[in-house]
């Protein structure tokens, strides 16, 4: 894993507070804007910044007076992935009512099209509105949602291996471009779906772009146990965060997983600077909201404390600016150069790939000649 803890962003719609769109330094009028995004996105990897991750699901946000509306993530990730040259960029996928082989093609382009700086968080759709949306199926408990899921997951990773590295061999003499016998089928059958042929996608740059899972239930940590390359948990405090990595690493183990081979990063919703507790106020007063994780409201010094503590219980944190692009700017410019002088972030930029930032080794294909199938 990581030498040094890691350093996440989420980026979502006006920040993480529902009501930041209400501030001018938001310009709500540009929440859709492509430019922004970017530029956000640039002032995170400005920062030597690991990961950004974009949130995403079906429904409309459902906080009062908060944004309405929302970007696809994985299109973003895409549109933004040519104007970046190192951060890692993770959007959510939704596995509910998407099918398994859209959802592999998809996840495989972002990662060639960001030279294998591609991951993805694996996203559920609970709700009977959302589940209308498609009119397939109605809305399902928690375990089926996360054993679809599951199967979902399967289905990728052998849609992501089901090109040998070697497939494309692109021989003009003969007008091969393609070595066939390297291309198979997943055959794929489960109680839910199968799929049976292989990705029209060769295997992209990470072999499989690593796999983040919100543990924010029982169902989604057996999952994340199982499946996920970076688990994110949400604690009150250091003590919280201290007994649900430790069970993090219990399941991994159990699934006969090495649990140093899993991030477990925790969220802080940041709030930065000499204004931030009036500006906190403020927001409250408009939307009252529960961020569901610690919440830091004060300046730099505070902040790099608190990171300095939670990482001696988990591998790193992914920072939830609560108003973008005030706080995210602070964490760039004030909060990572005391990270760097305490020796908790590194000198330059993170690796080639995700995966190399994550300290994983590029996965040999399970359906190469002498790889497991």
């Amino acid at each position: 894993m990581s030498r040094t803890p890691l350093l996440g962003v989420e980026l979502t719609d006006a920040g993480a507070h529902p009501a930041a769109w209400r501030l001018p330094v938001a310009e709500p009028g540009r929440l859709f804007d492509p430019a922004r995004w970017a530029g956000l996105v640039r002032t995170a990897e400005r920062g030597g910044l690991d990961l950004a991750l974009f949130p995403d699901a079906f429904g409309v946000q459902d906080a009062d007076g908060g944004v309405r509306g929302r970007l696809d993530a994985l299109l973003t990730a895409s549109r933004l992935a040519p104007l970046t040259t190192s951060i890692g960029l993770v959007p959510t996928v939704t596995t509910t009512h998407t099918e398994p082989f859209h959802v592999g093609k998809a996840v495989q382009t972002l990662d060639w099209v960001s030279r294998g700086r591609a991951g993805w968080e694996i996203g559920v759709s609970r709700t009977p509105e959302e589940a209308a949306l498609f009119g397939r199926k109605s809305a399902e408990p928690d375990d089926e949602l996360w054993a679809e899921a599951d199967d979902v997951a399967e289905v990728v990773a052998r849609l992501e291996d089901s090109w040998e590295d070697d497939a494309e061999i692109r021989d003009v003499a003969t007008g091969r471009f393609v070595d066939r016998d390297r291309i198979h089928p997943v055959d794929f059958r489960g109680p839910r779906f199968s799929v049976a042929g292989a990705s029209i996608t060769p295997r992209s740059p990470q072999g499989r772009p690593p796999v983040v899972v919100r543990a924010d239930s029982p169902a989604a940590l057996a999952v994340a146990a199982h499946r996920a390359d970076v688990v994110r948990i949400s604690a009150a405090g250091v003590a919280a965060a201290t007994a649900q990595a430790t069970e993090v690493r219990a399941r991994v183990a159990e699934a006969g997983r090495d649990p140093r081979q899993v991030a477990v990063l925790a969220d802080v919703v940041a709030w930065l600077g000499p204004d931030a507790a009036d500006r906190r106020n403020r927001l409250q007063a408009l939307s009252r909201t529960d961020p569901g994780t610690v919440e830091h409201v004060g300046d730099a010094e505070d902040l790099a404390d608190l990171i300095a503590v939670w990482t001696t219980a988990v591998d790193g944190v992914v920072v939830r600016p609560a108003v973008l692009p005030t706080d995210l700017e602070a964490l760039v410019d004030d909060v990572v150069p005391l990270l760097r002088e305490r020796g908790l972030r590194p000198a330059g930029p993170p690796g080639p790939t995700l995966r190399d930032t994550l300290g994983l080794t590029r996965p040999a294909g399970r359906t190469a000649v002498g790889g497991a199938r």
